[in-house]
């Protein structure tokens, strides 16, 4: 995996992804900058999401479960010295779908979080991972 992200002046950088989408990032005003971006850490947490999100609908198609819908809702909590590191982070999933079994949803989660996802991964060792799941009425 390769980016290219080039400065914009003041806190601003801009890049494109692999496949040609443009993203920004700034600081915030708080720290000096704009607030024209994605704060860096946020797109960390993107990651997380996103990254978790794809093995569970994956791995939910295999164990025959059907979700017609899924949120994933992160709350992730900083350490108050630098490097100002994600010390915990949980991740709430909302499922909606058909018949869904809750064993089965509880270890989708975890093979997804011990095994497959890459971003819980690279967080593993520094910051702390809990989850909890919630099935929603279709």
């Amino acid at each position: 995996m390769e980016i290219n992200m080039d400065w914009q002046g003041g806190f601003k950088f801009s890049g494109n992804t692999l496949y040609g989408h443009t993203i920004s990032t700034d600081a915030s005003k708080k720290v000096g900058g704009a607030e024209d971006g994605y704060q860096p850490l946020e797109l960390l947490i993107f990651g997380l999401a996103g990254c978790t999100g794809i093995d569970v609908v994956m791995i939910a198609e295999k164990m025959k479960q059907k979700i017609t819908d899924l949120k994933i809702k992160i709350k992730a909590d900083q350490r108050e010295e630098h490097p100002r590191a994600f010390a915990k982070a949980h991740i709430e999933y909302l499922f909606t779908g058909e018949n869904l079994d809750p064993k089965k949803l509880e270890r989708i989660i975890e093979l997804s979080e011990e095994k497959y996802c890459s971003a819980s991964a690279t967080l593993a060792g520094v910051t702390r991972i809990t989850h909890s799941f919630e099935i929603l009425e279709a």
